[in-house]
C-alpha cells in the first residue's frame, strides 16, 4: 500500500445555516462575510455552500479575503476561485488554500496575480 497523492484538497462543504451555527454568528452576518469576500461559496450542487477548509478555529481564514479579491480582479468567478484554491498549484507545490493556511499568503497572491 503506497502513498496516494491527490490534486485536490478534500473538504467538507457547509451550508449557510451550518456555517452560522459553527461560527456562532447570525445568518445575516454570515451573508455579510460572503458579500465582503471574507468567505466565498458555490451553488454548483444546490444551495450555497462554503468549503470548511476556508475556516480556521471556526473563523474565516484571515488571508482568504485579499486572495479572493486578487482572483476576482484576475477575472475569476467564485466557482473558479474555489477550484483554484483547492487544486494543486505546481508553482506553489501544494493547493493554494494549504499554502494560505501555512502562512504563505504573499507567495499565493503573487501566483494569483499572474493569472489575469
Amino acid at each position: 500500500m503506497g502513498f496516494v497523492s491527490t490534486s485536490r484538497v478534500e473538504t467538507e462543504w457547509l451550508s449557510l445555516p451550518e456555517l452560522s451555527e459553527l461560527i456562532g454568528e447570525p445568518l445575516g452576518r454570515v451573508r455579510r462575510l460572503l458579500d465582503e469576500h471574507h468567505l466565498i461559496g458555490s451553488r454548483r450542487d444546490g444551495p450555497l455552500r462554503v468549503p470548511a477548509v476556508f475556516l480556521v478555529d471556526d473563523r474565516p481564514l484571515s488571508s482568504l479575503r485579499g486572495t479572493v479579491i486578487v482572483l476576482h480582479d484576475a477575472g475569476f468567478t467564485d466557482d473558479e476561485a474555489i477550484d483554484w484554491l483547492l487544486e494543486l498549484e505546481d508553482s506553489i507545490g501544494v493547493a493554494p488554500i494549504e499554502a494560505l493556511r501555512a502562512g504563505r499568503k504573499s507567495e499565493v497572491r503573487r501566483v494569483a496575480q499572474t493569472l489575469a
